[in-house]
């Protein structure tokens, strides 16, 4: 099992060389530290603590001053525990965005946007009721349930707060890899609002094989407008030479006329 904590950033599409357009979001990977091991002789279980997003010392208790002393780093605001990890790690240790590679399947958990207290019908996607003909049934949850009871049955359907909820969505795929400026691209969408921390780790029902997509850079097409800019210009400055030889040709046979006018003679 392998997993790195990142912040989604937002979303935006990528070309492939083949034409196709993939929905990508960006998920920004900054290193994370390995603030702690576990093994199964000292804690029972095999897992390291990953954080990451520095914190003021200052916010920071007791025993996270001594871990973050321990792994040599500063106090970190997001920790995570990763089981059965894959590797070997050291406290101290680093992991950035190449963990992961291009073509991999993977699964991205994070916390699900608010939406406030909400009705039955945007919360459980219920219909509505009649909206003519004397009805005064709309947008309400309609049945509580049947009549023995005497109460509401655990379970009901109700209005209450949506959102705000640990949602994982599997088999999204690595379309790209940027170690050096720390972003992973992550096809399809992934839960939480912008900035929000999200979990990414190896697929657990994944049946794919590798399929890396070569997507078009920008950095790939602005090359190749530079370089054709510089073809233009060159076409532009031979052009300009030749015109300038020409003309200062026709100047020299002039100021020659002018000088020796009876030689033609």
């Amino acid at each position: 099992m392998k997993g790195i904590l990142g912040r989604k950033l937002g979303m935006t599409q990528v070309f492939t060389k083949d034409g196709k357009l993939i929905p990508v979001t960006v998920v920004e990977v900054a290193p994370n530290t390995v603030m702690q091991v576990k093994t199964v002789e000292s804690d029972g279980y095999n897992a390291i603590q990953i954080g990451v997003f520095d914190k003021k010392e200052k916010n920071a208790n007791k025993p996270e001053m001594g871990r973050a002393k321990k792994a040599n780093t500063t106090p970190k605001r997001f920790l995570k525990e990763i089981r059965d990890y894959e590797g070997t790690y050291n406290v101290g240790d680093t992991i950035g965005a190449s963990l992961f590679e291009v073509g991999e399947v993977i699964d991205v958990t994070g916390t699900s946007k608010g939406k406030g207290f909400t009705g039955v019908i945007k919360r459980h996607n219920q219909s509505r009721g009649p909206e003519t003909h004397g009805s005064n049934y709309h947008r309400r949850p309609g049945s509580m349930g049947t009549m023995l009871p005497k109460r509401v049955l655990k379970g009901k359907r109700l209005s209450g707060h949506m959102g705000v909820e640990t949602v994982t969505i599997q088999n999204l795929e690595v379309i790209e890899v940027n170690e050096a400026e720390n972003y992973i691209l992550v096809s399809g969408n992934i839960p939480g609002a912008k900035n929000s921390l999200v979990l990414i780790k190896s697929a657990v029902k994944n049946n794919r094989k590798k399929n890396p997509k070569e997507i078009i850079t920008y950095e790939a097409v602005v090359d190749e407008i530079v370089e054709d800019k510089k073809e233009e210009v060159a076409v532009e400055n031979v052009e300009t030479t030749e015109e300038t030889t020409t003309d200062e040709a026709v100047i020299e046979e002039s100021t020659n006329e002018e000088e020796n006018p009876g030689e033609n003679n």
